[in-house]
């Protein structure tokens, strides 16, 4: 009868010995990354737990921009038609947050409002945080910011006014001027339409100023651009270029212009564009 009673204790040990092992065993976490979809006609605001120490986008077609020199808690993002791409975000706490981008031509969503529980880890182990002295931060790579927002600025197909003068078949125009981080960024395009080559000798933004009384003399005052983006030495017969100044914010007064010079290399087909201060105080 024992017998029996072992063998039976034995199979009921078998049969829910595997249950038990899988109840105790833990799940496995699988990363979920959410897509969030922008384009080229709105914002699209993300709002963190934390204010934002770097966002970073993994194509030129994805925008991601927010405020470097004072520290806030959202970003906006826009987008270009093209594949889509991610983005990553990481807050002044460490907390990092990794998200798919894309292209949608109508957004049902402007706004996403994310939880500190959608970060998917931090930066630093909280141990190492406790334990170690503060390194200093990695400097940001300015060059490669200007490098992909000139590049989405180019593609972009915005204007501010008919800004425009021309010289013996070389055409000089500002389509754009745009805010962005204490920034002013010129969107400009030459058109060599003549049949001769043109060599740049320079391309220079300065402020004029009039002086008043009985002799009136202009001061100019030249503006050093932060970064020049695809400015060539030479325009082929027949060619368009089309390039960005990035330049520190500034605006001007009435009595104030600005003046966009180009200048031949050993050749006279110089052309002068005046920017009224309209264009400069109310930029993009």
């Amino acid at each position: 009868m024992r017998t029996y009673i072992l063998i039976a204790i034995i199979l009921c040990i078998s049969a829910f010995a595997p249950q038990l092992c899988s109840a105790q065993t833990p799940a496995q976490n699988v990363e979920v990354l959410d897509t969030i979809y922008a384009n080229d006609q709105k914002n699209v605001a993300l709002f963190f737990p934390n204010p934002i120490r770097q966002g970073i986008t993994g194509s030129e077609n994805f925008i991601f921009t927010y405020n470097r020199e004072k520290e806030q808690y959202f970003g906006l993002l826009q987008a270009q038609p093209g594949k889509e791409s991610n983005l990553l975000i990481i807050n002044n706490n460490g907390s990092v947050f990794s998200y798919i981008v894309s292209y949608k031509k109508v957004l049902s969503r402007l706004n996403y409002f994310i939880p500190l529980t959608n970060a998917i880890g931090n930066e630093k182990p909280i141990e190492d945080q406790l334990t170690t002295t503060k390194k200093e931060e990695p400097r940001f790579d300015w060059s490669q910011y200007y490098e992909r927002f000139c590049s989405y600025l180019i593609k972009r197909k915005q204007r501010i006014g008919r800004l425009k003068k021309r010289n013996d078949g070389i055409v000089l125009s500002v389509e754009n001027i745009v805010f962005d981080k204490e920034e002013l960024y010129f969107v400009i395009q030459i058109e060599n339409r003549s049949s001769l080559d043109y060599d740049v000798n320079f391309l220079n933004l300065s402020i004029n100023t009039r002086k008043k009384g009985k002799k009136k003399s202009l001061q100019s005052l030249y503006q050093e651009p932060h970064f020049k983006y695809k400015l060539p030495t030479k325009i082929a017969e027949n060619k368009t270029v089309r390039l960005v100044y990035v330049i520190p914010k500034f605006s001007i007064s009435n009595e104030r212009s600005v003046i966009l010079e180009l200048n031949e290399n050993n050749g006279e087909r110089n052309v002068r564009l005046k920017i009224s201060n309209k264009y400069i105080n109310n930029p993009n």
